[in-house]
């Protein structure tokens, strides 16, 4: 069997939340520039990047090698998490996850404000935190952004699960391309968090950015480069002409980096 399948992964911003169609995505374009007659997304909204990684590896794991296409992933913001919990029919995979700032009591009001004028949105939110309140990740949330969240850790988590996915494709001889939603996952304005000490550059060092595509200087990410330029956006989510824009601007390297087909 030829190569064929295209696999890609990310949060919100590569699921295509808020779009006319989830095929008017980035990754879905790219697809079908690309030609392959498979396409299976991995991307969830409100994805953490370790989480990211555990679903791309997953579908990974299903198939063959050389049944693989290639593989595209927009990493997210560093503040979320992924979790293993106790096991509930409601969980992702009954269980693991997503656990992000906006889960949390503390900010409330920055949810509320941030969905303001859809209701849609608003009443994913609604069943969202039930699910929370359910399965008991809710207190779980507050405790850990209240007591035990930094961005040094999460940055560190991060990288890691990158590296992690970064070699296992390496070693299974599929052709990958990253990217990402926000540049705060290694930058701080102008600052490097590879700066940060030696256990960061060295980690920092482990990732190979030839196979990624950045929107501009200091890794800028499609959110920003879409707010940046003007583009659309429904709620917190830029809209389809932005993810049309994009892939014209991914394109060549993403044909570089891919190669082409085999």
């Amino acid at each position: 069997m030829s190569k064929k399948i295209f696999i890609d992964g990310g949060c919100s911003f590569t699921y295509g939340s808020e779009l006319k169609h989830r095929h008017n995505s980035w990754s879905y374009r790219l697809h079908s520039q690309l030609g392959t007659p498979s396409f299976v997304s991995t991307a969830k909204p409100g994805s953490s990047n370790s989480g990211i990684a555990r679903r791309v590896f997953q579908e990974v794991s299903k198939h063959d090698a050389k049944d693989i296409e290639c593989v595209a992933v927009m990493w997210t913001f560093y503040t979320r998490y992924d979790w293993a919990m106790h096991e509930h029919e409601d969980l992702d995979d009954k269980r693991w996850t997503s656990i992000t700032p906006w889960d949390t009591n503390i900010s409330n009001n920055e949810r509320h404000m941030g969905l303001v004028g859809s209701e849609v949105e608003q009443e994913k939110w609604k069943k969202r935190e039930e699910l929370m309140r359910d399965t008991g990740v809710r207190s779980f949330a507050d405790a850990i952004y209240r007591h035990a969240s930094n961005p040094y850790h999460e940055i560190y988590l991060s990288w890691k699960s990158i590296i992690w996915l970064q070699n296992i494709l390496e070693k299974k001889g599929i052709r990958y391309m990253f990217t990402l939603a926000d540049n705060s996952l290694f930058y701080s304005i102008n600052d490097r968090h590879k700066d940060k000490d030696k256990l960061m550059e060295a980690l920092h060092d482990e990732i190979d950015f030839t196979k990624w595509f950045s929107f501009g200087e200091r890794m800028m990410g499609f959110n920003q480069w879409a707010s940046l330029n003007g583009y659309q956006y429904a709620t917190t989510h830029p809209l389809d002409e932005s993810h049309d824009d994009a892939v014209k601007l991914m394109l060549p390297a993403f044909e570089k980096i891919i190669g082409g087909k085999q």
